[in-house]
C-alpha cells in the first residue's frame, strides 16, 4: 500500500458536484432524468466506451453520432457489413476496436438475444468487452456497485492519495479504495469521477478550489497536484521502416488493396507496400515503372514509431489484381486508416 494517511472518497459530494456540473454528452442521460426514471441505453453506452478507448471525447463525438444515425441499435449494427463499419471507423484509430465491434454487436444479437447482459462479469464474456469496459456498462446503465477505474481516475486517485509509484504498480489498492466508495447511484458515480478527471483534475491544471475532493485530497495540501501521477520510465519505441507504393492509371485512379483480416490495422484498406523491419530495405516495386520518390512519412504507434518511404508511378489498370481502383474523389469513403491517408498526400493525393 503506498496511501498516505488516506481519507475516504466523499461520493455524496462527488454526486452533488455532478448534479450541478455534469457534461452534456451524447450517449449520457442527465443525473436529473436519471433521477425521474430514464436509463441509459447499453448500446449507446457501450459504443461510446469502446469509442473513447486512447481517443479524446472532441474527437468521439462526431464518430458516434454518425455511427448512431446509421446504426440506431445494435442488431442494426449486426446486420451491416464489416467493411462499412471499417470505413466509417477510419481516422478513430486502433482498429481492432472496430472489428471486436461489429463481431461484439452480432454475439449480443445471435447470444442474448439482442440485449445486453447485465453484469460485468457477463458482458466480459462478449468479443472486445474487458474489465474497464464491462464495469463501465455495468455501473452506468444497470448501477452496479462495482469500481469504474479509467486513466482519468487513475489521475485523480493518484493525486487524492499523493500516490508515490507509478499508477500501474498499484492498481489494485487504487481499485479497492475506489470500490469502497461506490454508491447506489454507481453509474452516476462513475460518470461523475470520469467528469473530474476531464474537467476539474485534469494532467497539466487541477482546479483544486472547485473540486468536491478537494478537502481530502493530499496532494491538494502538498501545494502541487500535478506532480502526481508519478510518471513510469520511458522505455525506448522501437522504429520500424518500409516502402509504401502509390500506383495511378491513366485516368487518375489509385490502387487500393485490403490489409490481412488480423493483425495491425487488419480488414483497413492500403496501397501496396514492403514488410516493416528494423532496417530499411531496398524498394522492391510491384511492377516495372517510373518510379519517383516522394518523401517519407513518419508514423507512431503505440509500440514503435513506422517511418515509411513513399514511390509512385502511373501504370496500366490490368497489371495488377487482388484489389481495386478508386477515384479521387472517392478515397473519403474508402477505410483508410491515417496511416495510409498520410501516404496519399506525400504522393499529392487526398
Amino acid at each position: 500500500m503506498h496511501f498516505s494517511n488516506p481519507a475516504p472518497i466523499d461520493a455524496l459530494a462527488v454526486l452533488a458536484w455532478y448534479d450541478r456540473h455534469a457534461r452534456d454528452l451524447p450517449w449520457r442521460i442527465a443525473p436529473g432524468d436519471r433521477a425521474i426514471g430514464l436509463h441509459p441505453d447499453p448500446y449507446r453506452i457501450w459504443l461510446s466506451e469502446v469509442m473513447l478507448q486512447q481517443t479524446t471525447v472532441a474527437t468521439v463525438k462526431g464518430y458516434f453520432l454518425r455511427f448512431t444515425k446509421l446504426w440506431p441499435t445494435v442488431a442494426d449494427l449486426a446486420a451491416a457489413p464489416l467493411d462499412s463499419v471499417l470505413k466509417e471507423w477510419a481516422g478513430l484509430g486502433y482498429y481492432a476496436r472496430a472489428r471486436n465491434l461489429h463481431a461484439c454487436a452480432q454475439a449480443v444479437m445471435n447470444a442474448h438475444g439482442g440485449i445486453f447482459p447485465k453484469t460485468s462479469a457477463a458482458l466480459q464474456t462478449l468479443p472486445g468487452i474487458g474489465a474497464y469496459t464491462s464495469a463501465a456498462i455495468a455501473a452506468i446503465c444497470f448501477d452496479e456497485k462495482i469500481a469504474v477505474l479509467d486513466g482519468n481516475l487513475d489521475r485523480v486517485l493518484a493525486r487524492y492519495y499523493a500516490l508515490d509509484v507509478p499508477v500501474r504498480e498499484a492498481k489494485e489498492p487504487l481499485r479497492a479504495a475506489l470500490q469502497a466508495a461506490v454508491p447506489a447511484r454507481a453509474g452516476d458515480f462513475a460518470q461523475a469521477m470520469m467528469d473530474l478527471g476531464a474537467t476539474i483534475c485534469a494532467p497539466r491544471a487541477a482546479l483544486c478550489l472547485l473540486c468536491p475532493l478537494q478537502t481530502g485530497c493530499i496532494a491538494t495540501r502538498q501545494g502541487d497536484p500535478t506532480i502526481y501521477p508519478i510518471k513510469p520510465a520511458k522505455a525506448d519505441r522501437p522504429v520500424r521502416r518500409g516502402h509504401a507504393y502509390v500506383m495511378r492509371d491513366g485516368s487518375g485512379d489509385i490502387y487500393l488493396q485490403s490489409r490481412p483480416s488480423k493483425g495491425l490495422l487488419g480488414g483497413m484498406t492500403e496501397v501496396p507496400g514492403s514488410a516493416w523491419g528494423a532496417e530499411l530495405a531496398e524498394a522492391a516495386y510491384p511492377l516495372n515503372a517510373d518510379w519517383q520518390h516522394r518523401g517519407q512519412v513518419i508514423h507512431i504507434f503505440t509500440h514503435f514509431r513506422l517511418e515509411l518511404e513513399v514511390w509512385s508511378a502511373a501504370v496500366a489498370p490490368d497489371s495488377l489484381d487482388g484489389g481495386w481502383w478508386a477515384e479521387p474523389e472517392a478515397l473519403k469513403g474508402e477505410a483508410l486508416p491515417t496511416l495510409f491517408r498520410k501516404v496519399l498526400a506525400a504522393a499529392g493525393l487526398e
